[in-house]
């Protein structure tokens, strides 16, 4: 299949590619054309999403394949449909811009609930077709009946029709009492309704005229009484790009319904997901299982109200499963550990490493009963009948809202628990949080049973995979090829591993803008450990290297904490004359953002750990400067040791500390050098990254070599970046500014 540069160019929407643009294309396609996968790193800034979705919407056209590019990051979204209307505008495209029904819903109900309204609609259109085409039979039938052959004689003909009219009748008949009783339900949605009724080539021919994003469908939809979310389904089959979020690739039964509303097998769809470094944990949560304590309640209610044979052992398995958590989470409280619950679920431990977990352990003590596998086999059993039950009496109109069996959830999750949470990869765990306020007085009287003593205080029973390969590794054989890019995914190797990738192609692109133009410095301050941060003598140095960053820099700063309580603390403390923003958790980081950028010389304080650090582009002086203050290590809890422990086993090939390096430092890096992109954006920009914290500098390699970070950015980032004494960072910044005609009013005093 060969190809060229004017194949290339024709879905490149600008004037000309950047040379590594063109090299990459080139390697994409080529990589493509094999069915290799590719990891590609560029720079920030440097063009990866144009790189990447050129050639493969080429090799998808020649191919007849289907372009799905995806990422967990909002802002990238947005760019991502500017980038597919600047193509579409030059070379015709249909283009899909995918989301979930949960925000796309015109009356507001769950997805199962969606569900069932939508299969009772189309069972109410279905019936009305039906009595339209038996209303037409009728009407054939008495004509033929009231005529005469040209005798005038009858010669049975009239009779047949008769009784073949008559019958038809009956059908009738029975049909108006079905719909009848559907109507009166009121099971069905409107929206769809009309969806499936009235003519929506209107919607299809505005639909790919251009990129539509989903705010736009789901106002048009709104504005005609359509359901957007059921017509943007119907539209994805067969397009060239759809645009969605990690969640339609990676959650297994999501996936497998979206490629049947594309209308593609696996292998006939090149998947491209931005922002790749964070595919890690995104499969990680994507796997995540729990179960709470109000659900295996709700399925003993359930039960105790079943007359079934089943319903004994089912509620046998499962109340022993209920009074095995609280055991567990009760005897799990160290001293004063109870007190501190709130309503936020709070991670209790309950493995084990020479045995199982505590949970399972207590289900095996408590149990008694001819066998807990046969009993759970009888809880699946009637699980899946009273499910089916619930749907078929939601759509008949005898219940309002379409119920979800609460048996069959809880009987999943345990069996799933009894034969998995001792694997590799995953590890169990209980969580409790404390209730606002009691769900019902039922709740407080079960408890009391396994729970005495925990007051508002409930459950939940989770198994958390620790190894992502274990998600990724199916959907990256199944699919064509992928090309997972991001200006952060090196170390490739690891990437590879963690990920469960064959043999893939790499290629990396470094800063691509004129080096003249950016400085990289590394403050040489103290070592900004946790036990260090309250101290108030390395507090006055961060706050007055934060201040002369800000006082030196002709637009913008932009400074990175390892948390939000730290960005806060330093909100507080910082004075520069200026406003002082900060990026609080909860809180709409968008209209942050807006004001930040319309200010000229503010300081923006956030965690590195927030959604400013990755996918947002700071353009000019919208941010000169940017500030990674410490190493901002995640928090490091049993599931990060659960986890660190899986990558030991499993990749560390007597590698010392695999673990530690795989799943914290350098996701810990990745996510400092992100930060560092936000700067120096375009050929013409300039800009200064500043790390403050003694590890990054190239001493600490020596002197503290254990902690030392210098050594896990790459060889070319690691070649630019000049340590330096706290008190000289203004002078030096000074001197870069004054030489790259910075300051526009004349530099500032020192």
């Amino acid at each position: 299949m060969a190809t060229t540069d004017d194949d290339y160019l024709r879905f490149f929407p600008y004037e000309e590619p950047y040379d590594h643009q063109r090299e990459a294309m080139g390697d994409i396609y080529d990589a493509l054309t094999n069915g290799r996968d590719v990891l590609f790193e560029g720079a920030c800034g440097t063009g990866k999403t144009l790189a990447s979705l050129v050639p493969a919407l080429e090799y998808a056209r020649q191919a007849n394949k289907t372009v799905v590019i995806t990422t967990n990051v909002h802002q990238q979204m947005r760019q991502f449909v500017e980038d597919a209307r600047a193509i579409t505008a030059q070379e015709s495209i249909r283009a899909v811009v995918f989301r979930g029904k949960g925000s796309m819903c015109h009356i507001d109900v769950d997805y199962e609930e969606c569900q069932a309204l939508r299969d009772t609609t189309r069972d109410l259109v279905d019936k009305e077709q039906e009595r339209t085409q038996l209303e037409r039979q009728e009407s054939e039938l008495l004509e033929q009946a009231q005529s005469t052959g040209e005798s005038g004689v009858d010669t049975g003909g009239q009779e047949n029709a008769l009784e073949a009219r008559n019958a038809v009748m009956e059908e009738l008949r029975a049909l108006e009492d079905d719909l009848e009783a559907l109507q009166e339900e009121k099971s069905t949605c409107d929206h769809y309704y009309r969806n499936l009724t009235v003519d929506t080539s209107e919607f299809y021919g505005w639909l790919y005229e251009d990129v539509r994003t989903p705010d736009d469908v789901y106002e048009y939809a709104h504005q005609q009484g359509l359901c957007g979310y059921e017509l943007l389904k119907e539209g994805i089959e067969g397009v060239d790009l759809v645009v969605c979020n990690y969640h339609h690739l990676l959650d297994p039964m999501i996936r497998e319904q979206f490629f049947r509303w594309l209308g593609r097998d696996p292998e006939d769809v090149v998947a491209v997901f931005d922002e790749a470094h964070n595919v890690e944990d995104a499969a990680r949560d994507h796997a995540r299982r729990t179960l709470t304590e109000t659900t295996l309640e709700s399925a003993i209610d359930e039960l105790a109200e079943t007359e079934d044979a089943r319903s004994d052992p089912a509620y046998n398995v499962i109340a022993t499963f209920l009074r095995a958590l609280r055991t567990a989470y009760d005897e799990a409280f160290g001293f004063g550990e109870r007190e501190q619950v709130d309503d936020h679920w709070y991670d209790l431990s309950i493995a084990n490493d020479d045995r199982r977990d505590d949970l399972t352990l207590a289900f095996l003590q408590d149990y008694t009963g001819p066998g807990f596998h046969e009993e759970l086999d009888q809880a699946l059993s009637l699980g899946g009948e009273l499910d089916q039950q619930y749907e078929e009496a939601f759509k008949e109109g005898k219940l309002d809202t379409r119920e979800e069996c609460q048996t069959l959830q809880a009987a999943q999750f345990i069996a799933a628990w009894l034969d998995e949470s001792g694997d590799l990869g995953q590890y169990p765990v209980v969580s409790v949080r404390r209730e606002t306020q009691r769900a019902s007085d039922r709740s407080s009287k079960q408890r009391s049973g396994g729970g005495e003593g925990t007051g508002d205080i409930y459950g939940r029973a989770e198994l958390y995979t620790c190894i992502p390969s274990n998600v990724t590794r199916d959907l990256f054989d199944d699919l064509h090829a992928t090309v997972l890019m991001s200006a952060t995914v090196r170390p490739f190797d690891v990437t590879q591993t963690v990920l469960g990738l064959d043999d893939p192609t790499t290629m990396a692109y470094g800063a691509q803008f004129p080096e003249d133009r950016r400085r990289t410095y590394v403050v040489d301050g103290p070592a900004l450990f946790a036990s260090e941060r309250d101290d108030p003598a390395t507090q006055d140095t961060i706050t007055e290297v934060l201040e002369d960053t800000a006082r030196m820099t002709p637009g913008n700063t932009l400074a990175f904490f390892p948390s939000y309580a730290e960005a806060e603390r330093y909100h507080q403390r910082v004075d520069v004359g200026e406003t002082v923003y900060l990026d609080e958790p909860g809180e709409q980081a968008r209209d942050l953002r807006e004001s930040f950028v319309e200010d000229d010389s503010g300081l923006l304080c956030t965690s590195l750990w927030g959604t400013l650090g990755e996918g947002v582009s700071y353009d000019g002086d919208d941010a000169r400067t940017v500030v990674v203050v410490g190493v901002p290590y995640p928090h490091l809890d049993d599931r990060m040791d659960a986890v660190q422990n899986a990558y030991d086993i499993s990749f560390g090939n007597g590698e010392d500390e695999a673990g530690w390096r795989y799943a914290v430092e350098i996701p810990t890096v990745r996510k400092t050098r992100q930060a560092l992109g936000r700067v120096v954006r375009s050929p013409e920009d300039f800009g200064v990254r500043i790390l403050l914290d003694g590890r990054y500098t190239e001493a600490a390699e020596m002197e503290m070599p254990k902690y030392a970070v210098r050594g896990a950015f790459p060889p070319e980032e690691r070649s630019e970046m000049i340590d330096i004494d706290p008190e000289k960072l203004k002078f030096a910044m000074l001197n870069f500014y004054q030489d790259v005609d910075g300051y526009d009013d004349g530099p500032p005093a020192p």
